[in-house]
């Protein structure tokens, strides 16, 4: 069975990547942007009939939250337009359909878990693009999973834990927002995820939230981030007002895994356990971590 996997590149691709490995019986085929072009949409339809895959993982998207206020076009093209694209083709070549998206279809006005019936109402572009790509997957292939997942961290690519490592290394006092609440998640046990969905014995199509437990504030993630890795830095808890960004961000978007535990069956783990996870893989990474500290578990 050949499965495709579009941003291959990215966080959540590569986790796939590794765990492919271990499930051979699978022909993988990885796509990064140069392989597979999502804003080319004449192309990108030839193309996927050329590859002819029996699954599609969506990973791929215009995931620059900020970027995306600034380039509108691009980030409905990627987030929305293609996606319409893949559902479309996947519904009409009975092909299934994993598509990834994002907490930041809601407005953060929520003081608990969101479920997948909670009002979608987003405060910035990437969100709007996001939840445009969603109704289009839904509306072209009612077979098709989503995945809303939130706050996504790896040893791969650009995250928020690779940053505050980076940081923490770097200044003797560091500001973290703390007014923003939300979970982690770790890219690997999205992946981890995906593979039981694609293992389980039967398909149940519909939009599902997955993040790991745990509630907390990007202020208490990095404190968590700084207690395991065992820096020095002083890290002070500061107003998101005082770092005012292009795209303004949900204050709370907390998501309820309810739906996801009950159909497959699966049990969440706290962020810390992926957390520990993966600041192990970093911290083998001599150019991430360059401060040989004791490292806490």
């Amino acid at each position: 069975m050949k499965i495709l996997v579009t941003g291959a590149n990215g966080q959540l691709g590569s986790e796939i990547r590794k765990l492919s490995l271990k499930n051979k019986y699978y022909k993988w085929i990885f796509s990064g942007s140069k392989e597979l072009d999502l804003s080319d949409l004449y192309n990108l339809e030839n193309e996927l009939s050329k590859i002819n895959p029996a699954i599609i993982i969506n990973c791929a998207g215009h995931t620059d939250v900020d970027k995306a206020e600034s380039e509108p076009e691009l980030s409905d093209l990627l987030n929305h337009q293609s996606v319409a694209l893949i559902s479309k083709w996947s519904h009409t070549n009975n092909c299934k359909l994993v598509h990834i998206s994002t907490d930041y279809v809601f407005d953060g006005n929520s003081f608990e878990a969101l479920s997948e019936e909670a009002q979608a109402k987003p405060v910035n572009t990437y969100g709007t693009t996001k939840l445009a790509g969603e109704r289009a997957c839904l509306q072209n292939n009612p077979n098709a999973i989503i995945i809303r997942t939130s706050w996504v961290f790896s040893s791969f690519g650009n995250n928020f834990v690779k940053t505050m490592v980076r940081l923490m290394q770097e200044r003797d006092i560091l500001n973290v927002v703390n007014d923003q609440i939300g979970s982690p998640t770790y890219a690997g046990d999205i992946a981890e995820i995906i593979m039981v969905i694609l293992n389980h014995e039967k398909w149940k199509p519909g939009l599902y939230n997955f993040s790991n437990e745990g509630k907390t504030s990007w202020y208490q993630f990095a404190i968590a981030i700084q207690e395991i890795s065992g820096f020095d830095c002083e890290i002070c808890a500061v107003s998101s007002k005082s770092y005012p960004a292009p795209a303004k961000r949900p204050a709370f978007s907390l998501l309820d895994k309810s739906k996801i535990k009950r159909e497959y069956g699966i049990e969440v783990t706290h962020y810390n356990v992926g957390l520990i996870k993966c600041l192990e893989l970093l911290k083998s990474n001599k150019k991430v971590f360059k401060i040989n500290k004791a490292f806490k578990k």
